[in-house]
């Protein structure tokens, strides 16, 4: 799927207040801090006040996002909502969010593809802006992951966090925008990260409860797997696709799973050469908003010049890949 003439126009980012740093959460869970910054190089994530769902997160991170572009809601066609930790399962989020934005003219939904969900949403909103349906779309991934950890845990607990990001996609200066996008899926591995209770299979129930149902679980090493066999020969092909080649990527930004499995997989992708945006030592692993709130993270900072090449990485859950490749346009820092 090649794209031509839509871009991001601007970004936002929201993380909750409260600060857990690794200090802090080892105890908690039972472990040296050392351990936590050895296996994952993360200092510190946050998490959402009581009375903050993701849509709320998603509505901050909304907010600025508009403000940097310097489109009111009401403009806006589509809302799109990358999470896996919706506010209930009905309405939808998106629903939520557009109706505290005042986006009424926008068509709205939700996408669950994990992780690698706020590159999947790029990739609607851009199908839907190039086939004329509309001109601006806001894309948003949010996750709220405090509230399903296992702090019995060890493995998972000390690696998410909470927090929200957002990007308007609209028309794109010449030369500026998406180049090429690549979405996979391999149900095959379903099973390496997963909540099993609260759906329709196993609804929740006192007994759901009482076994850790609602918890967060993943499969460290097949995640692991998982990403070193899949991510680098599709961000490879990708870039042959956009007729360029990895080497000249300006800035690679990925989701932030783990910092050890990050530099790892930056040299196996032949990335070592573009700057790699990270925010895990500060926000730990924020599922849908990693992508977004790192992207933001970077053009915020100044780092990201029109005309760089920037590469987004999604990867998770499902399992899942999303890629993207875009030339970056103007936008206001």
């Amino acid at each position: 799927m090649k794209a031509v003439g839509t871009g991001i126009l601007g970004t936002g980012s929201y993380l909750p207040k409260q600060e857990v740093t690794s200090v802090e959460l080892a105890e908690r869970v039972g472990v040296d801090p050392e351990w936590i910054e050895r296996k994952t190089q993360i200092g510190s994530r946050r998490y959402a006040a009581p009375d903050e769902a993701t849509s709320d997160l998603a509505v901050r991170a909304a907010e600025r996002a508009l403000t940097q572009s310097g489109l009111s809601a009401d403009r806006v066609d589509y809302v799109i909502v990358s999470t896996s930790t919706g506010d209930s399962p009905q309405p939808p989020t998106s629903y939520i969010v557009q109706d505290a934005l005042g986006a009424t003219r926008a068509a709205c939904f939700d996408v669950n593809v994990v992780c690698s969900g706020f590159v999947y949403a790029l990739a609607l909103a851009h199908s839907l802006l190039a086939s004329g349906g509309g001109r601006y779309a806001l894309v948003i991934g949010a996750d709220v992951y405090s509230r399903s950890l296992d702090f019995d845990d060890r493995r998972t607990a000390v690696l998410l966090g909470d927090g929200a990001g957002a990007a308007v996609v609209g028309p794109a200066p010449e030369g500026t925008g998406f180049l090429a996008f690549d979405l996979s899926s391999f149900g095959s591995a379903q099973g390496l990260i997963k909540v099993v209770a609260g759906g329709s299979r196993l609804p929740a129930s006192a007994e759901t409860v009482a076994d850790g149902g609602h918890f967060f679980r993943m499969d460290g090493r097949g995640v692991r797997d998982f990403v070193f066999e899949h991510v680098p020969p599709a961000l490879r092909g990708l870039a042959e696709r956009a007729g360029v080649g990895l080497h000249d990527v300006d800035h690679f930004v990925p989701h932030q799973p783990n910092g050890v499995l990050l530099s790892e997989l930056v040299q196996r992708c032949g990335l070592a050469g573009a700057h790699t945006c990270r925010t895990l030592e500060r926000y730990g692993n924020v599922g849908s908003a990693s992508v977004p709130v790192t992207l933001d993270d970077a053009n915020r900072a100044g780092r990201l010049r029109p005309g760089d090449l920037v590469l987004l990485a999604g990867f998770g859950g499902g399992m899942s890949l999303g890629a993207s490749l875009l030339r970056w346009g103007p936008v206001s820092t």
